[in-house]
């Protein structure tokens, strides 16, 4: 099936200016990109120059279903919040609470423009079978803790041989959660079969000062020394998230072509990790994605804001206003994350890539003055996800003007409702 967007303001992370086009995809492929007005047949859109196209945001780590915990641990340090709140509460989850969470995830995300998001958490087949029905484009894995006897990281193995390469939409990955929950034993058995089975990783990585010493690993070997050693930094691609307390003398090591930081912002923030050195990962050359986290420690699935605070966190504590420009946020929380969860033609508009889009309303009084050579600033700093009007994945429009396509609004709520009250009796 063929749709036309026509005249509308096209940006993405390879153009220096955004330019007004006629988008054309057939199928889930973008087939042609031409100037406004070149394509005069029957349109699916019609932006009449007052409607930006960009890619879809990629929310780079997350955990769906704890959607169904948000609030239930507020204003607590990290391993206060997971051990007295969320552990106990996770111990109840089960395939059909997961799945209602999901769904929910699902519907907050591409409302606020996200298309593709990675997911780290338990029966994640249920996540599969949720994004599939939906679908959204994600990158998932099975959160692997403790793990003696290895039977999680089975789970997580068969859950690549059931659903990696579903539909074109789904990427699976391991899912080590990190190591102060896992033995260096299990982090290198886990690392092996990652390698043997050409599966990436995601994983939780120095998220907070009190980490490394939780770990056992202090005055054993660096962390760096720990990737090495487990044989996580020769996976096909290792994905850390949060990355809050690396060193500064450390950031070189962070530069290869397998590994992506993924910065979480707000989650380090609401939870007093920190904020993480992003500019000087740039500054080495360290590729970096965004993301949200869970819905509990957030408390948002809104990649918007995570870029807003991304930006502006670098400029207040660095004291240099010229730190991370719009446009490498923006690239931060597309391209860069498509790459991070294995989508190699998904992050650009460009032909031949996924159509995965986001059109963004800019007939708005916070965009009077929009140009193509300012757009991205007015995205990052005037926009917000209010300001989506419609959700494209694989070619497939999932959200448009407030009505989602493939969900029913009032289901998805009703039975995340009833799936909280189960988990938390409220």
């Amino acid at each position: 099936m063929q749709r036309v967007y026509k005249n509308v303001a096209v940006w993405d992370a390879s153009r220096s200016k955004a330019q007004m086009c006629d988008v054309l995809t057939e199928g889930t492929k973008i087939k042609s990109i031409l100037p406004a007005g070149s394509i005069t047949a029957g349109c699916a859109y019609e932006g009449r120059g007052n409607m930006a196209l960009l890619p879809g945001f990629v929310n780079s780590h997350g955990h769906a279903s704890m959607t169904l915990l948000r609030g239930l641990g507020e204003d607590l340090p990290l391993m206060s919040w997971l051990k007295d709140r969320i552990w106990p509460a996770e111990s109840k989850l089960n395939a059909e609470l997961t799945y209602a969470g999901a769904k929910q995830a699902m519907m907050e995300m591409l409302s606020t423009g996200t298309t593709c998001f990675a997911d780290m958490y338990f029966f994640m087949d249920n996540v599969a079978k949720a994004a599939l029905e939906t679908g959204m484009r994600c990158g998932l894995s099975r959160g692997i803790v403790d793990d003696k006897d290895g039977s999680r990281l089975a789970e997580n193995i068969r859950l690549a041989e059931d659903f990696n390469g579903a539909k074109g939409l789904i990427n699976v990955q391991l899912g080590p959660h990190a190591p102060y929950t896992l033995t260096f034993d299990a982090m290198q058995k886990i690392a092996s079969a990652a390698i043997d089975k050409q599966l990436a990783v995601q994983l939780h990585w120095l998220e907070t000062s009190s980490e490394w010493i939780m770990s056992g690993m202090a005055g054993k070997m660096t962390p760096e020394q720990y990737l090495e050693k487990t044989g996580m930094t020769s996976v096909p691609h290792l994905l850390l998230a949060h990355g809050v307390w690396v060193s500064e003398n450390s950031m070189d090591f962070y530069n290869k072509d397998n590994i992506t930081v993924s910065h979480n912002p707000k989650s380090n923030l609401k939870l007093g990790s920190g904020i993480a050195p992003l500019a000087e990962y740039l500054k080495h050359g360290v590729s970096v994605a965004i993301g949200t986290d869970g819905g509990s420690s957030n408390n948002r699935l809104d990649m918007w804001e995570e870029l807003r605070f991304a930006a502006l966190t670098q400029k207040g504590i660095n004291h240099d206003p010229t730190l991370i420009k719009a446009e490498e946020a923006l690239k931060m929380a597309t391209l860069n994350g498509a790459r991070a969860l294995g989508f190699k033609e998904t992050g650009l508009i460009k032909e031949g890539y996924n159509a995965d889009m986001m059109l963004i309303d800019l007939d708005q009084p916070q965009y009077i003055g929009w140009n193509l050579d300012n757009l991205p600033g007015y995205i990052v700093y005037a926009g917000s996800s209010a300001d989506v009007r419609t959700t494209v994945v694989n070619g497939e429009i999932l959200y448009d003007g407030g009505e989602f396509k493939t969900l029913d609004k009032k289901t998805v709520m009703h039975d995340a409702a009833e799936a909280r009250k189960k988990l938390i009796g409220k």
